[in-house]
Parts: C-alpha cells; sequence; structure tokens
C-alpha cells in the first residue's frame, strides 16, 4: 500500500457517488447495515491495490470521505463490513470488491470466478467465502463529466407527431459498410451520417436504444460461448457500457450521437433495467449492492430474509419502496438527462417499478416522485406495463404522463392479418387507441404505444414465414421464448422460393404496418423491419450477439426489402401530413365536426355503419374507418379476406384522393372516381379529403 497519499477527510455525504471538484473527490455511499466501509484505489490497470482508506464519517446512514488530489480516472471500489447472516438478510463480505452504485465509468471486464460469490460456491449460501474477488471485478473511475454541448437542443417532438424506431445500438450498426469497422457496434457508429440518413429517410422522430447501462455477461451464457446481447442485466445504472465506446474511456462518443441526432431532429430514448439488477438470488455473485446492502437494495421475503423476491424472473427485484434506493433511481435517470441530453426512458417491466408492499399501486413512490420532478417529468416516460408477479399485468393502468407498450394491440392486429375469426371489433379498439384501456384520467390516445414486433419475438419477415419458433441456437433445446407467436407462414415454413407464398407474406407485411401507422396511437417500428430484416425464426435472440441479431443492411438491397422500405416511408409520411391519421385525443363517434360527418364512424365494404350485431359476425373481414381532425380527414379501407372486396365509399360524397394502396405499393397517388373501389385480398387502402366548404 502507498504511504505517499494523504488521508482521507470527512467530507460530505451529498452528492453520493465520487464527485471531482477540481481539488479533490468526495467519496460517499450509502448504506443502513454496514459496520464499516473502506475505500480502495487502484492503478491504472486496475490490477493492484495501492491504497485502502476507512470513510472516516457516516452521517444519515451515508459513509463518506474526502480524498485531496484525486483526480479523473483514477480507479476505486468498496469493501463493506458487516453480518454475514443470509437468514436475516445481511450478506456482507468484506473479501469481496464492491463497484460504486453511482459509478459514472467502469474499467476492465468482469472475469467470472467462484472468488466473486459471498459464500462457497457448490456449498450452502450461509457458507462464508474468504477469497479476494478484486482481481475478477470491473474498477469504478472517477470521472470529469464536462462537455461543450454547444447550441444542442432536444427536439421535444410531441407526443402525436412521435414515430419511435426501437433497435440495438450494437445491431443497427456492426453490418454497415459505410461505418469504419471500429465504429460499427458503438456510438460512434450511431452517430454516423449513413444512420441518421436512414432515420431521418423514414420518418423517424424517437430513437429508442435497447440498454446502454453497463451490463453483466451472464455466467451461464458465457459457459455455453454466448453473450448477453440485450444488455438487461444491469451492473451500474450511471455507466455506459463499455463495449459500446471504441475506448472504454470516450464517454464523450455518447454525447456527440446524442447532438448528431438531436441536429437531425431526432430524439434519444433509453431502455433502463430498474427492476433487478445482475446479482441475481442469494446464490448469485456479490459485485456491488449486495455487498454493501442486501437487506436494503433488494426486495426480500417478510418471513425469510434468506429469499429474494422474484417477480422479474431475473432471482431479484429492486426494492424500490426503499427511499435511498429510490434516489439512486432518480438520480440515475436525472443523469442520463442533464450529462447526456436523452429525451426519455422506457422502464423494463415497469411494473415493478410501481410495486408496493401491497402490491401495484398507480401512486406509488416511484410514480409519484418522476411525475414531480422538474426535470424527468417534462421528458418521454413508457413503460412495459407488465411482470411475472402478482397482479403483474397492468397495461392500461399507469398514472396520466405515461406511454405503455401495448401488447393488446400487437396482439389483435396480428390476429387479424393472420385471418382469426370474429377479430373486427377488437381491431377497430385498438385502431381507435385502444379507449376501452386508456381513456381515463384524460390521458391522451399517445399514451398507446402501438407495435407489430418488438426485440422480444420475431422480426416482421420471420412473422409472416414462420409459425413456431426455432431457438435451437439458443442452447436450450428450442424451450425458450415465446411458444405462441400469432404467426402464419403462409404455405411454407422459412424460407421458400414460392412466388405465390411471397406475394402473400410481402401483402400481410404491408398490410399491418399500414395499421400500424393509421391507428391512434403512438407508433413503434422494430428496426429492420424496414427492410425485411429476418432472425431465421429465433424470436428470443437475447444471447446472440452475431449476424443472428444484426441488421443485415445488404439485405436493404433486395428487391422485396427496397420495396418494403419505400412502402414504410410513404406509410410514415402520410402519418406525418395528414392530421386525422394521428388524432390528438380520443373519439368515440359522438361529435359532429362537419355537417353529416362525425369525428369517427365505421362502416362495413357497403359504406353502412357497422350494427352491432355486425361487429359479431365471425366471418366478416372487411372494415372501413373514416376519421376526421380539423380540417383533415381519412377513410382507411381493410380487407382482410382471402378475395378481392368491393368497398363501397360511405356517404356524404367528398373529394377523394387515394394515397396508398398496399396491394400497389409503389403506385402514386390519384384522384378517385365513382364511388366505389375494389381492395385486394389482404390489403389496406388509405384515402384523403378536405373538410367541405
Amino acid at each position: 500500500m502507498s504511504a505517499s497519499l494523504p488521508p482521507l477527510q470527512d467530507g460530505k455525504p451529498y452528492p453520493l457517488g465520487a464527485n471531482w471538484d477540481g481539488l479533490g473527490v468526495n467519496f460517499a455511499v450509502f448504506s443502513a447495515h454496514a459496520e464499516r466501509i473502506e475505500l480502495c484505489l487502484f492503478d491504472q490497470a486496475g490490477r493492484r491495490e495501492i491504497a485502502r482508506h476507512a470513510l472516516p464519517q457516516c452521517t444519515d446512514e451515508v459513509w463518506h470521505g474526502y480524498l485531496p488530489n484525486a483526480l479523473p480516472g483514477q480507479l476505486y471500489g468498496y469493501r463493506a463490513y458487516g453480518p454475514y447472516e443470509p437468514a436475516r438478510g445481511h450478506r456482507f463480505n468484506a473479501n469481496k470488491l464492491l463497484i460504486d452504485p453511482y459509478a459514472r465509468q467502469l474499467a476492465g471486464p468482469l472475469r467470472w470466478s467462484d472468488a466473486l460469490f459471498g459464500y462457497r460456491t457448490g456449498r450452502p449460501e450461509t457458507t462464508f467465502d474468504r477469497r479476494d474477488s478484486a482481481p475478477a471485478m470491473p474498477k469504478s473511475v472517477i470521472v470529469d463529466d464536462s462537455f461543450h454541448w454547444g447550441d444542442d437542443k432536444r427536439p421535444d417532438v410531441p407526443w402525436d407527431r412521435t414515430v419511435i424506431y426501437e433497435t440495438h445500438l450494437r445491431g443497427l450498426t456492426m453490418q454497415h459498410d459505410a461505418i469504419p469497422a471500429r465504429e460499427r457496434g458503438t456510438f460512434a457508429g450511431l452517430g454516423h451520417p449513413a444512420i441518421i440518413e436512414h432515420l431521418q429517410r423514414l420518418g423517424i422522430t424517437s430513437v429508442e436504444l435497447l440498454p446502454i447501462q453497463a451490463f453483466c455477461q451472464d455466467r451461464f451464457l458465457v459457459e455455453k460461448n454466448l453473450r448477453n446481447y440485450w444488455g438487461y442485466s444491469t451492473l451500474a445504472f450511471f455507466a455506459p457500457e463499455p463495449s459500446f465506446l471504441v475506448e472504454e474511456w470516450q464517454r464523450n462518443a455518447i454525447k456527440v450521437a446524442v447532438r448528431r441526432l438531436h441536429a437531425a431532429g431526432i430524439e434519444v430514448i433509453l431502455d433502463v433495467v430498474y427492476n433487478h439488477t445482475c446479482e441475481g438470488s442469494g446464490m448469485g455473485p456479490t459485485l456491488s449492492w449486495r455487498g454493501l446492502d442486501n437487506a436494503s437494495y433488494y426486495r426480500l421475503l417478510h418471513d425469510d430474509p434468506m429469499v429474494h423476491i422474484n417477480d422479474t424472473g431475473t432471482g431479484n427485484t429492486v426494492n424500490l419502496s426503499h427511499p435511498r434506493v429510490l434516489q439512486m433511481v432518480m438520480d440515475s435517470l436525472r443523469y442520463w438527462v442533464n450529462e447526456y441530453h436523452v429525451d426519455g426512458f422506457r422502464f423494463d417491466l415497469g411494473t415493478i417499478l410501481g410495486r408496493e408492499a401491497d402490491g401495484y399501486d398507480p401512486g406509488s413512490g416511484f410514480y409519484d416522485a418522476i411525475r414531480q420532478d422538474p426535470v424527468l417529468s417534462q421528458v418521454k416516460l413508457i413503460s412495459e406495463p407488465w411482470d411475472i408477479g402478482p397482479g403483474g399485468y397492468q397495461v392500461g393502468n399507469h398514472p396520466p404522463g405515461f406511454g405503455e407498450w401495448n401488447d393488446k394491440f400487437r396482439d389483435g392486429v396480428r390476429r387479424f392479418w393472420r385471418g382469426d375469426p370474429g377479430m373486427r371489433a377488437e381491431l377497430a379498439a385498438r385502431i381507435s387507441g385502444s379507449a376501452d384501456l386508456f381513456d381515463r384520467r384524460r390521458r391522451r390516445p399517445w399514451a398507446t404505444v402501438n407495435f407489430l414486433t418488438s426485440h422480444d419475438g420475431f422480426t416482421l419477415h420471420d412473422l409472416t414465414a414462420y409459425e413456431e419458433r426455432h431457438n435451437e441456437a439458443n442452447g436450450e433445446d428450442n424451450r425458450d421464448g415465446h411458444g405462441e407467436n400469432l404467426s402464419r407462414n403462409w404455405g411454407a415454413e422459412g424460407d421458400t422460393e414460392d412466388g405465390g407464398v411471397l406475394a402473400t407474406r410481402g401483402a400481410v407485411q404491408r398490410a399491418m404496418l399500414a395499421t400500424l401507422f393509421i391507428s391512434a396511437g403512438t407508433p413503434m417500428l422494430l428496426g429492420g423491419d424496414e427492410i425485411d430484416r429476418t432472425q431465421s425464426g429465433n424470436n428470443n435472440a437475447y444471447c446472440q450477439d452475431n449476424a443472428l441479431s444484426w441488421v443485415d443492411w445488404t439485405r436493404a438491397a433486395t428487391p422485396a426489402a427496397e420495396q418494403l422500405h419505400r412502402f414504410t416511408t410513404r406509410l410514415i409520411a402520410l402519418r406525418h401530413r395528414i392530421a386525422a391519421l394521428r388524432p390528438p385525443e380520443f373519439m368515440h363517434g359522438q361529435h359532429e365536426p362537419s355537417p353529416g360527418i362525425l369525428d369517427m364512424a365505421w362502416f362495413d365494404n357497403a359504406g353502412q355503419v357497422i350494427s352491432p350485431d355486425a361487429w359479431n359476425d365471425p366471418e366478416a373481414r372487411c372494415l372501413a374507418l373514416r376519421r376526421m381532425v380539423g380540417g383533415d380527414i381519412a377513410l382507411v379501407l381493410l380487407n382482410a379476406g382471402e378475395g378481392e372486396a368491393v368497398f363501397t365509399l360511405p356517404a356524404p360524397a367528398l373529394t377523394w384522393t387515394l394515397c396508398l394502396d398496399s396491394n400497389v405499393p409503389d403506385a402514386e397517388e390519384r384522384a378517385v372516381e365513382g364511388d366505389a373501389l375494389t381492395l385486394a385480398a389482404r390489403s389496406v387502402v388509405i384515402l384523403s379529403a378536405r373538410r367541405p366548404e
């Protein structure tokens, strides 16, 4: 140990983390049950511990000290002393080096070793392991957050004009030839002009990135020569994933990418995982929170604190009911907004964040804290509204201010275009913004985030090419992933050269995309669906960090993909152009903004208002929607049948322009002559008109 470094001064309990003030660093870390916490300093390689200091003070359960002359770039970690009594929820083991929960950068990889565990692996978790874990641990890094943002301005895209593109940072850029090889799979690649231009041409307003906070490569995957690709296994809530940077210390590359996207008018939304950590159950490793204060950071069974509550399916659940844990999450969110200028968050298993001791509560401490926060209440907030815990399905039951992934939209659209009977009423409800779920507490239609596909499941191509999952590459005997995908292969499983099958698949893909972009709510497109991306039938590619998951940009040059890309671009442009395709308020067909024209009305293909009994016709496959917003009127015709259908345009007669026919995707817009149109099987037609004078 070095004796040349000065001793720690008392420092301050706030702010938490390691904060450089230009003269030294203040260290502050929360632990309600520790008896002593030591700060360990390491050389620049992270291999040798050069000094160890006990934090000299503890104020309000925050341990703190100030190290004069310490500089950004210094590597450090903590060791926490206290009882090792799993039966009481305590798992202190000072032999284990711990990552600072507020670490803003990590150095070095996690090297799997039995020394990472607080107990003797292969023996009961009540045993105690005395091996030093430091050689296997990443080190926390002191940082300087300064960055010249210049004239950066948040796009502040209104919710009703938002079009989200969900993608994986690495997968989007790994195979793009225009991006320098060294920058592929990184934030430098995301900020490359080729990617930004692609998003702009599509009409995307907001890119939603799968987790970019530092995450763990799970041991069971490493042992199978697989990798945690999706990143839902957080190791540090404030630090970026090192592998997403060209060099692990170049955090400013994130800010440069965000600034470039903002300059193009594109928002950046982060998928964040605050419901669990990578430490798993009590049989998992001791890396950070467990070693600092297991009983505070995690939810434990009240009558058996040795057992972690597992509402997440990952082995543990973060205890958002504890004020210091809630503070950590709120501080992390604000950090990403203030320091990285991100524009919003998508909360993985968001219902867990709203679960209190008595169950899910839309007025939980987390929701209350975030809604009143002057910073976080002003960014986009999206929840995945389900988990596997009690009362874990809460679609439509989040408080105002949140958007929610709507799986009922996903499933209803899939069933309708698959040809399931009796789906007409369900589809109408979903196209209308799922008012049955979201029209409460003055919420707006944007609260429903509508999607056909997401990272979890089939791509759009695979949804029309596979009826069974094909996850053999995951090493779980094809048992993982969803068993029922509401998909249809239209005559052949997987790749085929049958022209008829391929034509039908293309028609269904276009019809589903059209349904997505004419629906009230916030549309979300899975990255790559616009260029016919496939995962070869794998519907759970969480561990496939390879060409199976990456976007194949060479595929974009195929005729089918080029046509799909043009079609998707036209759809999004129409949504931006025609206000009636993106109503800002819920409509119930009870308001008449123009004589004879309700704000919303449903018709059959004979041009007649659908009667209550007709809604329940199991074999009805045709549907027409007329919607009016301001001076814009849109008429959408849908035919999910196997043959052509003639649609009589509903009264009153208007001067219609046929804007798009999914059966003839490249046809130019034209005036409609007469009062009837013939729709091909499995197709959608979008017409527009102006309010009569």
